[in-house]
């Protein structure tokens, strides 16, 4: 939908928790680039966050409802996305999308942002996912 004069843009944020553990392992390093690379958290057992995800979304306020979008549904589009495939999961071993791809959180901001994507029937409003990892690292990703 694109905004009209009469139709002011807003940026609408929701904040969802998960927790997950994971290994920082690549396939494409061996054993010893992978403990240089990834130090601690290549452990081989793993280890497990408390993520926070901010997502964002940027579009017209309707007239109609006066919102960019129902928060109940963006709730709804957050939980398909973000808490079933994720939550109190390995992320390597249980979600399919790991299994080649280093579960970093910029590659969970990734796999949040395309899920999103699919379950939003309007994708073109999603503007931001944030994650804090732990409340000194943080990472976003805008689709670029």
């Amino acid at each position: 939908m694109s905004p009209t004069a009469s139709q002011p843009i807003a940026y609408l944020t929701r904040i969802e928790k998960f927790s997950a553990c994971h290994r920082l392992h690549s396939p494409l390093l061996n054993e010893e680039e992978n403990l240089e690379v990834y130090g601690k958290c290549n452990n081989l057992h793993g280890h497990g966050h408390n993520y926070t995800v901010e997502i964002t979304l940027r579009g017209p306020v309707t007239k109609d409802t006066g919102m960019v979008m129902n928060i109940n549904d963006l709730k709804t589009y957050m939980d398909a996305a973000i808490h079933k495939p994720m939550d109190h999961k390995n992320l390597d071993k249980d979600v399919p999308y790991f299994k080649n791809i280093v579960s970093t959180t910029e590659n969970v901001a990734i796999f949040i942002w395309n899920n999103l994507k699919r379950e939003m029937p309007d994708p073109s409003i999603l503007y931001e996912v944030k994650i804090f990892e732990t409340d000194k690292n943080v990472v976003l990703y805008r689709g670029e």
